[in-house]
């Protein structure tokens, strides 16, 4: 179907080398699921300091900033599942962290110059430039603004857009025009400015050919105003090219029967290896080795992931006699918030607050219900690995939770998971309570819900036919 169909894959992050959260997941398994479709796709990444691969001289061009050239050089990473390129310069990646410094502007303006750039100077013309969140999205403004006006080698270039979080959309100064040499007169509230700051995401909406979220129910949501993040306007005006494509989970990644990080493999057939896990994992994590429910959670510590309702909650969670585990970093005060409820409730209370794929996997497999009480969820990885895992998720029907989560109470034959709707720690706590209850007193149907889980399919390949669907779509247009 994609046979001699050629794509660039921008990303600002890709697993393994280079993550802070499901969007290097994405960039790292979806390419390779569209690679085996006979696509000749390259993924393209700036060169971090922290990137643990060994990587390979590949060519070296200048990049115009502002009224400066500066030096790109190109690297591809040895033995990368597909072509693997990342755009090295000293100035603006030998530092420590992906985001959050002084020059981010300047820093992924040169990402976005350089993805086109380097299609020229190593002779890749792709059909299709595939851009992810705000990072990116200056790569179509520049395309259509100048590089197809300059270069006849750009002319029928492409551009699909996959916003992975509309929350973060990458505000700057004005004085990014100048650093991208685009006219002052984009910078208009129709064009790129959006309250008196050059906006990166909202230049990849008005300009990319298609657009896409990372589930169907957050393409809807996202039009509205409790979920378009101020650009509902200009995203209504791009609906007729926007759609939502529910993101897939690695299954070779995620597989509780090989997974290198447990001691026990089971499936669905065979479920002591998971009770042994979850007596390891307490054991490891200083709790009693009992059988309690063991209510787990693994993601970035910050607002979205519906925090403040489990600690508003929480001395009425404990009165459940349950465990709880959470492994994250994020917000300083939520981090402080949890660490002293783990003082407070040592026998009931583990949290590590770091980054540790090993725990990540542990917790995944030892737990028995996993919590994503999100604000909102463009998708969630985390329900998808943990139905791969049979862990119950628990989670609110916002976007991707809502498109992957079947309460079980609405669905006795499709259930999987426990959800509810409104945004209150006493609608969550209420959810919660009726997973213990079913966990204590129907063994039957617990049991059913776990194997149901474990035979879900959650892989790329019917998500990857979609994304060549939108390819295929813009190249008509």
């Amino acid at each position: 179907m994609g046979k001699n169909l050629k794509v660039l894959f921008v990303s600002a992050e890709v697993a393994p080398y280079a993550k802070t959260g499901g969007l290097a997941d994405v960039a790292g398994s979806l390419p390779e699921v569209l690679s085996g479709m006979g696509i000749d796709i390259r993924v393209v990444f700036p060169g971090y300091r922290g990137i643990d691969a060994e990587q390979e001289y590949v060519a070296d061009f200048p990049v115009t900033i502002g009224n400066r050239l500066e030096t790109c050089i190109l690297k591809r990473i040895k033995d990368a599942p597909v072509t693997t390129y990342t755009v090295n310069n000293y100035c603006y990646y030998y530092r420590d962290g992906i985001y959050m410094h002084h020059d981010d502007g300047e820093r992924f303006s040169f990402l976005c110059r350089a993805s086109l750039d380097l299609c020229r100077a190593i002779g890749f013309k792709p059909d299709i430039i595939h851009m992810n969140d705000w990072h990116s999205g200056p790569v179509a403004l520049l395309l259509k603004e100048q590089y197809k006006q300059r270069d006849s080698f750009f002319s029928n270039i492409k551009t699909v857009l996959t916003i992975h979080n509309l929350e973060y959309q990458g505000h700057f100064e004005k004085d990014i025009l100048f650093l991208l040499g685009l006219p002052e007169e984009l910078f208009t509230p129709e064009g790129v400015e959006f309250y008196g700051k050059f906006n990166f995401l909202k230049a990849g909406i008005l300009y990319a050919d298609k657009i896409n979220t990372v589930s169907p129910t957050y393409s809807e949501e996202i039009l509205t105003p409790e979920y378009g993040e101020g650009l509902e306007g200009v995203l209504f005006n791009r609906r007729k090219d926007l759609c939502g494509i529910l993101n897939g989970i690695s299954h070779s990644q995620f597989n509780p029967e090989t997974d290198v990080y447990l001691k026990y493999g089971y499936n669905e057939e065979n479920l002591s290896g998971k009770r042994r896990n979850k007596s390891l994992l307490q054991a490891e994590l200083g709790l009693p080795v009992e059988n309690v429910p063991v209510v787990g959670v693994v993601h970035r510590l910050v607002l979205q992931k519906g925090l403040d309702l489990v600690i508003k909650a929480f001395d009425k969670m404990m009165e459940l006699r349950i465990q709880f585990i959470l492994l994250g970093t994020g917000d300083p005060n939520l981090e402080k918030c949890f660490v002293s409820l783990m003082h407070k409730y040592p026998r009931q209370v583990a949290v590590r607050i770091e980054f540790n794929e090993e725990l990540a996997h542990k917790i995944y497999s030892g737990s028995d219900i996993f919590l994503m009480p999100s604000r909102f969820e463009p998708c969630g990885l985390g329900q998808m690995i943990s139905l791969r895992y049979g862990t119950i998720p628990l989670v609110r029907e916002t976007g991707g939770l809502k498109d992957t989560v079947i309460d079980i109470g609405r669905d006795l034959t499709r259930g999987n998971g426990f959800t509810f709707s409104e945004y209150t720690p006493y609608a969550f706590l209420g959810a919660l309570q009726r997973a213990v209850e079913v966990y204590r007193n129907k063994p039957g149907l617990w049991l059913a819900m776990v194997k149901r889980g474990l035979k879900t399919d959650f892989s790329w390949e019917n998500s990857a036919k979609q994304y060549l669907n939108i390819y295929n779509s813009a190249l008509r247009e």
